[in-house]
């Protein structure tokens, strides 16, 4: 059998490097590793100290972006610091995934795009993971909405603001606002529980008086009385040459 080498392109999170490449039964492995600290807190007995490396010869895989239509996953090595203090061994979390889950935080962001116009059950089987990871997924980042602030630099001339239905029969909502500038890398913003104005309002709270105002074009698929009253949040400030358009009413 003829092989060849092919050359892959992708964007990887920063300071994370890739190593080998592994084809798996219906998917990629990329083998990565990124920058470790210097010096590092203990959290038991909270004192920092240089870096006391400790390295196990186990691995684990988390799952990242689709590629070329099948899953890819990282694929790294576990390691630990153990504190010259107290002894206390912890684990080094890697810069590109929260504690205590199999998937990375840009897998995140392609679960919650894939939620607009569907539905955690949909996105779980078209992804092949459970209905509870995708909630669990919308969860967290509701939380950590809560605490994100948006770069007071960043230029936005379109917006998205959706309603995304966690189950099926409509029992959980939430309203998402997505940075749609760049139309081929749509870019999640703010995330707010529930779908009515307040939830609309709260996700337009994360953006200064000077980015909506220079916002451009709106887009959102939510009820009428959501539409008017974002209407009003968007012309309480001087007007530009913008549009608040139903996504019903432009296709």
């Amino acid at each position: 059998m003829t092989t060849t080498t092919i050359a892959i392109d992708m964007d990887v999170p920063a300071g994370v490097s890739v190593g080998e490449y592994e084809r798996i039964d219906g998917g990629h492995a990329f083998h990565v590793s990124w920058e470790l600290p210097d010096n590092l807190c203990c959290e038991t007995c909270q004192r920092e100290s240089r870096l006391q490396l400790v390295e196990k010869n186990k691995f684990l895989s988390i799952r990242d972006l689709d590629l070329w239509g099948k899953p890819s996953f990282f694929v790294y090595q576990e390691v630990y610091h153990r504190c010259p203090s107290c002894g206390h061994r912890q684990s080094l979390l890697p810069p590109f995934k929260r504690r205590d889950v199999k998937y990375t935080f840009r897998f995140e962001e392609q679960v919650l795009v894939s939620l607009i116009g569907s539905t955690a059950e949909d996105v779980a089987v078209r992804l092949g993971i459970a209905a509870e990871t995708v909630e669990r997924i919308v969860k967290n980042r509701i939380e950590d909405a809560k605490a994100k602030q948006i770069d007071p630099q960043r230029k936005i001339e379109r917006l998205g603001l959706d309603e995304i239905s966690l189950r099926k029969g409509h029992k959980g909502y939430a309203t998402i606002l997505t940075d749609l500038t760049n139309g081929e890398r749509p870019e999640i913003l703010a995330l707010s529980k529930g779908r009515d104005e307040a939830a609309g309002r709260a996700c337009l709270e994360h953006l200064s008086a000077q980015q909506r105002s220079a916002v451009r074009w709106h887009h959102t698929d939510m009820s009428r009385g959501v539409f008017e009253g974002l209407r009003r949040a968007f012309t309480q400030q001087p007007v530009g040459n913008r549009s608040l358009s139903r996504r019903q009413e432009i296709g």
